[in-house]
């Protein structure tokens, strides 16, 4: 892998204790090319604008999946990745379902880490914030073609990271737009998919909500995601999560809530979950918390569902006895080495690795 390092470090321009999410990125990027079916050109270089062709086929028929995952520090200054290997794998299943090249295990890991060893001091200190890591895929092919391109891209870029909501959520039921479809590319991290979540998303804004709670696109009766955001229920003493399947992403911090939960002894439920029971839950007082959840956020409670414009609030309920904060104190605490990591789920970045 060919190392280029910049003359001169930018991190003198970011206020730690200020960061505005994804408007600041750290020194260097990782790219690497697939060309004639075969990677090449493995490189770490200072970030900065790419050249690619005007009529490369990502601008044209869409071909760009990413991922998103963090790395953290602990009070020693100790650099961990949470659960890369997971965000490897996701990446694959989505570009495979977009006719797009697997990436290779080395050229991800060996990319991701030198980038992030390189470019450490990046990674903020305090209690809940972090290194956001991009990892994407695009297609470069110039021939305007409605098929697979033969050329890609794929890079890893990284920005400092502060809470993502610094408040609870208002959220809309939607009953016309739809995220993903049955059959279609919406369990991907596609770029697609949030492009147009824009417009309806944009919409609920005008109305005073902060983000859409998605329903499924044939009846619009079944909960899906929230914005960009898995979401969780605490029904009837139970955690109740829509299962993952095609129309829904498998969200790793999903996952990694899911196993916590079960770890307490919380009883958790993955099915299918319907907007009436939701309504239901809301007004008889059975639903108790809601709360979205994603790399992004980590967890983000709502405090408000509105649903054919009637407004339902989340019943008040101490910090103490609140799941959703007792559960994220428990994933930073992994995160930030602050606590054993029963799982595995830390993987420290050795300096220099």
């Amino acid at each position: 892998m060919k190392i280029e390092k910049t003359l001169q470090s930018r991190i003198r321009e970011i206020d730690f204790d200020n960061i505005s999410f994804g408007s600041q990125y750290s020194d260097h990027m990782f790219c690497s090319e697939y060309i004639d079916g075969k990677w090449k050109n493995s490189m770490i270089k200072p970030f900065g604008n790419i050249g690619i062709s005007p009529v490369s086929l990502v601008f044209h028929y869409g071909q760009a999946v990413f991922e998103g995952m963090k790395a953290y520090k602990d009070k020693n200054e100790e650099v961990f990745l949470f659960r890369p290997e997971e965000n490897f794998k996701r990446i694959n299943r989505s570009s495979i379902r977009l006719e797009m090249p697997y990436i290779p295990k080395y050229i991800f890991m060996n990319g991701l880490k030198k980038l992030i060893d390189i470019d450490r001091d990046w990674i903020p200190k305090n209690y809940g914030q972090s290194l956001y890591i991009r990892p994407f895929l695009i297609a470069t092919n110039g021939v305007l073609s409605a098929k697979p391109s033969k050329n890609y891209m794929f890079m890893i870029v990284s920005t400092p990271a502060d809470i993502y909501y610094k408040h609870p959520l208002k959220i809309k039921i939607e009953e016309k737009y739809s995220r993903s479809a049955s059959g279609g590319v919406g369990f991907t991290k596609a770029a697609g998919n949030y492009a147009s979540s824009f417009y309806p998303t944009r919409l609920a804004n005008e109305e005073g909500f902060d983000q859409i709670l998605w329903t499924d696109s044939s009846s619009h009766t079944i909960i899906e995601e929230s914005g960009t955001m898995n979401v969780f229920f605490w029904l009837k003493d139970k955690l109740v999560t829509p299962k993952a399947n095609d129309n829904i992403l498998s969200g790793i911090t999903c996952k990694s809530i899911l196993s916590l939960a079960k770890e307490e002894g919380i009883t958790v439920e993955e099915r299918n979950l319907s907007v009436l029971e939701i309504i239901e839950g809301l007004k008889k007082g059975e639903l108790k918390e809601a709360f979205g959840c994603g790399t992004a956020v980590v967890i983000n409670d709502f405090e408000m569902i509105s649903y054919q414009k009637n407004n339902f609030l989340l019943p008040s309920v101490s910090k103490k006895e609140k799941i959703s904060i007792r559960l994220k104190k428990r994933l930073l605490d992994i995160q930030h080495n602050l606590s054993e990591d029963i799982f595995g789920w830390r993987l420290q970045l050795k300096k220099n690795s």
